[in-house]
């Protein structure tokens, strides 16, 4: 890729979190980092006014600007081709992502996103594999909360356990001890648009219903069944829990994870995830209200309701919620011998998880893909398999992430 103009295009820089990620990237690279990127869109005073009010003064002149529209085929091929890496925010990606992922597999360039949406990766994956893994496009999928975090917090946890007692755990339990920031529209705007999907077509309501939605073709199963739907007592944390949301998205991801690594985790690894609560009432009741808000986001005229009240796409939290924002997970992982070597993980966020942590994350993701060792060949990996160590190391250097071992007791 020694001919291509950047390293990086960030794609939907007029975005809201687009913004955030283009304003990340200039207060930590700058003009003096050696990173080339740019910044893409549709409409040009848009993207100059992003360059304008989210760029130090310093860096504007060296950031260019792309013109582009998820519309045109022709437009998203000629951006692709102009750079190492493609970052890109524009979702629903259901909606608008497919033809930006055939552009980069087709061109040889590697991409990332935060889509969670488990329907549309289920699709585009067998759909472009072969293409990505011939022209060496590396694809990674969901480089926001979801899944860095929990793919990354597994994935840190084997290695500490593989260090310390020769062995990986073949049981992980993910669980959210707190967070704390603002709605993201997108994200509402992905689940919805799942739901509408979902409604339509049978085989999506069983491709998000299935735990190995994710998995490469033709691999078997393991051995988890649904997600957690009501309060559940964890022996292991000694507290109730309830169910997580973001379960749907994470435990694919991580299950991936172990597939595409050859299963170093063993075939029968198992993960799943929740929410830690004080009480069995307080799980009860967040079970209730979790069933009840799906319950409502499902059916057609109460989700219409809803919407009315729940941010829009390129809505979100201003700087203040954003930066008082924070998020602890924790992971246990069973030793498949002795029990007194159980390991347990901390995974930490000082920003809001869904805007100002999830933008640092994405753009590390690209930086990573365009500056550190490859550790993987073209095709569609998950951010634990294709980023690994470096990726790791960019979080908690630069991201606002920590990764530590904590005391299972």
């Amino acid at each position: 890729m020694a001919d291509r103009d950047f390293d990086v295009i960030v794609w939907g820089a007029t975005g809201f979190t687009g913004k955030l990620v283009v304003e990340y990237l200039g207060q930590t690279y700058g003009a003096d980092s050696g990173l080339r990127w740019a910044i893409a869109g549709r409409n040009a005073d848009k993207l100059e006014a992003v360059r304008r009010d989210c760029l130090p003064a310093a860096t504007r002149e060296s950031v260019d600007t792309v013109l582009a529209d998820s519309d045109d085929s022709d437009s998203l091929a000629a951006m692709a081709r102009r750079t190492r890496v493609l970052c890109t925010t524009v979702g629903p990606y259901a909606k608008y992502g497919t033809p930006l992922v055939e552009a980069c597999a087709a061109a040889g360039t590697d991409y990332c996103d935060l889509t969670g949406e488990v329907q549309w990766m289920a699709r585009v994956i067998p759909r472009f594999e072969e293409q990505a893994r011939a022209s060496g496009a590396r694809i990674v999928h969901t480089c926001g909360f979801d899944s860095v975090p929990f793919d990354m917090g597994v994935w840190y946890l084997q290695q500490v356990m593989h260090e310390r007692h020769g062995v990986y755990a073949r049981q992980v339990k993910g669980r959210v001890r707190s967070t704390r920031g603002g709605a993201s529209g997108g994200t509402i705007a992905s689940m919805l648009n799942m739901m509408e999907e979902a409604k339509a077509d049978p085989a999506v309501r069983r491709a998000v219903a299935d735990p190995y939605a994710l998995y490469p073709a033709g691999t078997h199963a393991g051995q988890d069944g649904p997600d957690q739907r009501g309060a559940v007592y964890d022996v292991d944390f000694e507290q109730w829990t309830s169910p997580f949301i973001m379960a749907a998205i994470n435990t694919r991801v991580v299950r991936r994870s172990n597939a595409l690594l050859g299963f170093p985790w063993g075939e029968d690894f198992r993960y799943d995830e929740a929410i830690l609560n004080r009480s069995r009432s307080q799980a009860a009741l967040l079970s209730l209200a979790s069933g009840v808000g799906m319950l409502t986001m499902a059916l057609g005229p109460t989700r219409a309701v809803a919407q009315r009240f729940l941010p829009k796409p390129g809505e979100g939290p201003d700087r203040a919620t954003r930066e008082s924002g924070s998020y602890e997970i924790l992971f246990h992982g069973i030793d498949p011998a002795n029990r007194a070597h159980d390991m347990r993980v901390a995974v930490r966020g000082n920003l809001d998880p869904g805007y100002g942590s999830t933008s640092r994350m994405l753009g590390e993701a690209a930086v990573c893909l365009a500056q550190d060792e490859p550790v993987c060949a073209g095709g569609f990996w998950t951010p634990a398999t294709a980023l690994g160590q470096a990726y790791l190391d960019r979080l908690q250097d630069k991201a606002g992430l920590h990764f530590e071992t904590v005391d299972p007791a």
